[in-house]
């Protein structure tokens, strides 16, 4: 019975995602949303294809779910039920202009995921079984961090404790490393910080003709996060 809610959540999940820009919902599809507003920590339009990879990923895995039961615990198939609803949700309110309701939940939707890739590591550590949770979880970490930005923009609120826009991409570049880094340092996971590294790029690419300083900062952040993810780390016996 678990299964059989996670795959009915993921297809509606999916199901939305797709319906709402093949309708388009609200007349304009989501990336088309995206670019209204001149957002410094928004990537280029080619790196949301992640999203496909997440969507075909998570199917393989729900798949070897079904041919490893035991390993579909209460706790892992609630949160990924409830993530996939809210996937769902937050496509609708993105698309209705919601962009408060946006930010709410996909706050929620983080919290979701760090809750499901917890429950993964306690079925088990391998990083095959984690793959798909943390493409998933890393894309959302920088999504979450874009949906603020974008909310923000939108709202005209360009500066805040006397930091400009650019000071405050730079800083909120520079945070977004640290917890990529941080899957790496205590998770011993080198995909999510991948995916940041991927996004990091797609800032560099759309912003480079419009500000040098927050496009550079992104590449040389990139390189370094893509460096530092595959130096051994030594951990205590």
């Amino acid at each position: 019975m678990k299964l059989i809610w996670m795959y009915l959540c993921f297809v509606i999940m999916v199901g939305m995602n797709a319906l709402v820009n093949i309708l388009p919902l609200n007349g304009l599809n989501t990336g088309e949303i995206s670019n209204q507003l001149d957002v410094l920590f928004t990537p280029a339009g080619y790196v949301f294809i992640i999203w496909g990879v997440i969507y075909v990923s998570l199917f393989i895995w729900l798949i070897a779910l079904t041919f490893n039961r035991k390993n579909v615990t209460k706790a892992l198939a609630f949160s990924f039920s409830v993530t996939s609803l809210l996937n769902g949700l937050w496509i609708v309110c993105w698309h209705y202009g919601y962009f408060l309701g946006s930010v709410v939940v996909m706050v929620l939707l983080l919290i979701g995921l760090i809750t499901l890739y917890k429950a993964q590591q306690t079925v088990t550590k391998s990083l095959i079984w984690r793959a798909p949770i943390s493409l998933y979880l890393g894309w959302v970490s920088v999504a979450t961090i874009a949906n603020i930005c974008y909310y923000l923009t939108w709202k005209e609120i360009t500066s805040f404790l006397g930091l400009g826009e650019v000071a405050w991409t730079i800083a909120l570049l520079i945070i977004a490393t640290l917890i990529a880094y941080t899957f790496r340092a205590r998770e011993n996971d080198w995909i999510a910080p991948l995916v940041f590294v991927w996004a990091f790029v797609g800032i560099y690419v759309r912003v480079l003709d419009w500000n040098a300083v927050v496009s550079y900062t992104a590449l040389i952040l990139a390189i370094v996060l893509f460096l530092a993810n595959f130096i051994p780390i030594r951990r205590r016996t």
